[in-house]
């Protein structure tokens, strides 16, 4: 049995390479990186990782995707999942909060409203109530039981979660690389405030605006994004909604001063491109289970909130080699040169990676089975490629869509601010020490109440601890610091940013130890069940 998985590893490899083809376009197919490899040197780094690759998926808390993890439910039809030996446990559902819920059931104002197992034929869901004010009101100053009351778009539905059988292979990845169950928002708030905080740990400082309710205003006269405003400039923007310009730095200012590839990939940003049901533009589109909807929403994009690091018309990069480096894309890419930039061995040191709306996770108009094809794809193409044992992963996520989570994060910044509400109005606590704004005069920037809610966050990297619950508590300016750390000799953005208190993720690696068994895991993208594990040299074992 294990010298035809030996024989098959390759070709199966090329298959899943040629379904992420099929999905996203052409790109030059890469070789199968599988023989007598040696752990990488790491020039210019302080870690072995030499290649960072964020997934940044939509709205989706903890407690939605893994309250119950390891122990799902294997009805019939479904994918199984069964944890390995030793699988240690989260701070997931406990029997009291499972059946005996302080959240109300709102129909009647009483009654336990208990978390329910959404099966996989129910993957399509309605979008909750993600908003700043809402988020707050729903923790209800730490007893988070005003969930169905301030977050549902609906009855008690803001109280499912999905187990093992349909977020299958992110329980995968977690039992072969490393989950942390303690990693929050940094902020509440909906996409854009995530999106900021995680390239800037920043989001006071907007300096021009369009419309004015996707702000919260300072003492000083700057503005807070609390909201999910579109960028000013952007070509696909939309005239009629609020638009926001960001001043301060995010950390591609940072790696450009210090001459370190990045770019951003995001699903929709070429707007050249024609797809197979003749849309093009900025209301290029794809369907997946939950309908049709455009490929690139601009209030996810990453950089183009800030005139530095801005792609406003989404020019194309000149050539291949320019992706990662200056040029006249300014690091602002379509999600398909990352693949083919990766391809062609132009893998950047640090990339950001949106998928197309259908594939990210969101509410409404995407779901977590097509949201499974585009991770499954993304980390199989991946694990292919000769840069593999310099790489890793990290899937996480910019809000909870107001989804239930039983466990308040730790309140390290406050805010007095019109629209907080953690612990009465206009309070989330008393706001004497809270991060200075973007502008040294505002010393107290208001609209930034956090850690928010607890979301998902996963490490996939042949350096990651295996089977491994990190309990530390960690937000989304985490990733910064972490680049920092490793490319910028810990250069911080500084003016209030959170990467400055945050703690790093490096304890989801084991530096010490290159994992020549189990660093290759390759996953079925539509059951998320494990289709073999790769060793280093080349040999696999069955599952």
């Amino acid at each position: 049995m294990i010298d035809k998985l030996k024989s098959d590893a390759p070709r199966k490899a090329m298959a899943m390479l040629l379904a992420l083809t099929t999905a996203l376009g052409p790109t030059v197919m890469p070789a199968f990186a599988a023989s007598k490899q040696a752990p990488p040197n790491h020039p210019g780094t302080a870690t072995p990782i030499q290649h960072l690759v964020v997934i940044f998926q939509e709205n989706v808390s903890f407690d939605h995707y893994f309250g119950t993890y390891p122990v799902a439910t294997n009805p019939s039809g479904e994918p199984k999942f069964k944890a390995l030996p030793g699988t240690p446990t989260v701070n997931g559902f406990t029997n009291a909060l499972a059946n005996f819920n302080p959240n109300l059931n709102p129909a009647n104002g009483a009654g336990a409203s208990n978390p329910f197992r959404l099966d996989r034929s129910q993957a399509v869901t309605p979008d909750q109530d993600h908003d700043y004010t809402a988020e707050q009101q729903a923790f209800d100053a730490g007893l988070m039981d005003l969930f169905p009351l301030d977050t549902s778009s609906g009855g008690n539905e803001v109280m499912g979660y999905f187990d093992g059988n349909t977020v299958t292979a992110l329980w995968n990845y977690a039992q072969y690389f490393a989950l942390s169950d303690n990693s929050f928002g940094t902020t509440f708030g909906p996409s854009t405030p995530g999106v900021i905080n995680l390239v800037s740990g920043q989001t006071n400082g907007a300096t021009a605006t369009l419309g004015s309710d996707e702000t919260s205003g300072g003492s000083d006269g700057s503005l807070t994004v609390v909201g999910d405003p579109d960028p000013i400039g952007d070509v696909c923007s939309n005239p009629s909604r609020d638009q926001v310009t960001m001043s301060g730095k995010n950390i591609g200012d940072l790696l450009n001063a210090a001459h370190v590839t990045w770019g951003s990939f995001m699903g929709g940003f070429n707007l050249q491109t024609v797809n197979s049901n003749g849309s093009t533009g900025c209301t290029r589109s794809s369907t997946g289970l939950a309908g049709t909807t455009n490929d690139y929403i601009p209030h996810h994009s990453f950089f183009n909130y800030w005139t530095s690091t801005a792609n406003y018309a989404h020019t194309r990069p000149a050539k291949i080699s320019e992706i990662g480096n200056g040029g006249p894309a300014n690091h602002q890419y379509d999600l398909q040169d990352f693949f083919t930039a990766a391809a062609a061995g132009n893998l950047p040191a640090v990339s950001f990676l949106k998928a197309q709306a259908y594939q990210d996770g969101h509410a409404g108009y995407s779901d977590p089975l097509d949201e499974q094809t585009f991770l499954v794809n993304t980390i199989n193409f991946l694990e292919t490629l000769p840069t593999w044992p310099s790489t890793a992963v990290v899937i996480m996520y910019d809000d909870s869509d107001g989804w239930y989570d039983h466990q308040m994060g730790p309140v390290v910044n406050t805010s007095t601010g019109p629209a907080d509400a953690l612990t009465g109005p206009n309070a989330c606590g008393n706001g004497l020490n809270s991060l200075p704004g973007v502008n040294p005069a505002n010393t107290h920037a208001t609209g930034r109440c956090g850690y928010g809610p607890r979301l998902p966050l996963l490490v996939v990297s042949p350096w990651a601890r295996a089977n491994f619950v990190d309990h530390t508590v960690t937000d989304q300016s985490s990733i910064i610091r972490f680049i920092e750390d490793n490319w910028l000799a810990g250069t911080r953005i500084g003016q209030g940013s959170y990467d400055g208190i945050a703690s790093s993720i490096t304890q989801m690696f084991d530096f010490a130890k290159f994992r020549l068994l189990n660093g290759w895991v390759f996953l079925d993208p539509g059951t998320g069940q494990v289709e073999f594990v790769g060793k280093h040299n080349g040999e696999v074992k069955t599952k």
